[in-house]
């Protein structure tokens, strides 16, 4: 069973910097599709970043293409996520989320299987 345990997280103001980090043990990430998933106040949760299993490419929801960046530390089984230039419409919990391939692209955060505990981020002046 995949456990992640997340980190970071905080309020900035406009134009601030953060890092989420998000710990996995009892399996390793390698050979699982990891994201980081965003629920605004009021909304549902949306898709931010990820990285499909066995993949270099990752994925940006266009919003935050530019600004986030999704990387990952093998020998310390965690990735993590760097958020810089943030808006207030970045506001929110971020969730990071892993699952086995399922032949789905990662953005698809329906079908992540274990996710961590979520952490808050607000952006306000």
């Amino acid at each position: 069973q995949l456990q992640l345990v997340q980190s970071g997280g905080g309020s900035v103001q406009p134009g601030g910097s953060l890092r989420l980090s998000c710990a996995a043990s009892g399996s390793t990430l390698a050979g699982y599709a990891v994201g980081w998933i965003r629920q605004a106040p009021g909304q549902g949760r949306k898709g931010v970043a990820c990285l499909d299993a066995h993949s270099d490419g990752t994925w940006y929801t266009n919003s935050v293409k530019g600004r986030f960046t999704m990387s990952t530390d093998s020998a310390r089984n965690t990735v993590y996520l760097q958020l810089n230039s943030l808006e207030s419409e970045d506001t929110g919990v971020y969730y990071c989320a892993a699952r086995r391939p399922k032949g789905v692209s990662c953005h698809l955060i329906e079908y992540y299987d274990d996710w961590g505990q979520g952490t808050q981020v607000t952006v306000s002046p």
